[in-house]
């Protein structure tokens, strides 16, 4: 779903690729009406990207609602959305960076609980992908406690346009910097739009 940028972006070689990793995983794959409509902003209109997110939390076979990718842009959608129809519909709603604007309205208007998380196109990613799964899995797919652990490496490349010349940067150890442990709700994501939202 277009929730910021457009499935546009993506090649076809990679969403082929995500719907396969979703399929071996059991899932299957839906795409929203307007997903690859692409404007000036390489995103949709509102009026679409609205009425998709709509189509997708009143549909009762969409299980979960995954975001194309990041962007810059989801904030548009905030004052037409209609909250009483989702929290009456409540589903997993999943994405990551600019996506925060989107989830953490969602979390604060309905009380659901939303996931940063993989983007859709997150699983076309041929390089650095077993975390993201293994944490996919930990979380929405299974009952059980688990721990979380840092990544060996982090990267901030347009990693969709070229899989192969990817700059993966190794990761340090924590920094524990008042230790102990706590308990409660994790409110986040990305830290420039949660500013933003302000």
């Amino acid at each position: 779903m277009t929730i910021s940028r457009s499935l546009s972006l993506i090649s076809e070689e990679n969403v082929r690729l995500a719907v396969r990793r979703f399929e071996e995983e059991g899932f299957r794959i839906t795409f929203s009406e307007h997903c690859a409509e692409m404007d000036e902003f390489v995103s949709s209109s509102v009026a679409s990207r609205v009425s998709d997110l709509h189509a997708a939390f009143s549909d009762p076979h969409v299980k979960a609602v995954f975001s194309v990718v990041g962007g810059y842009n989801s904030n548009q959608l905030l004052r037409y959305l209609d909250y009483d129809l989702i929290r009456t519909n409540p589903k997993i709603l999943c994405g990551f960076s600019d996506i925060t604007a989107i989830a953490n309205a969602i979390t604060a208007k309905t009380g659901m609980i939303t996931y940063s998380g993989t983007h859709f196109s997150t699983w076309a990613m041929q390089k650095e992908f077993d975390f993201n799964l293994r944490y996919f899995r930990d979380c929405l797919c299974s009952d059980s406690e688990y721990g979380v652990e840092h990544s060996s490496g982090w990267s901030d490349d347009p990693w969709f346009m070229d899989q192969e010349n990817r700059t993966v940067v190794p990761d340090g150890d924590y920094w524990v910097i008042n230790g102990g442990k706590a308990e409660g709700t994790v409110i986040g994501g990305h830290v420039r739009c949660l500013a933003c939202l302000q």
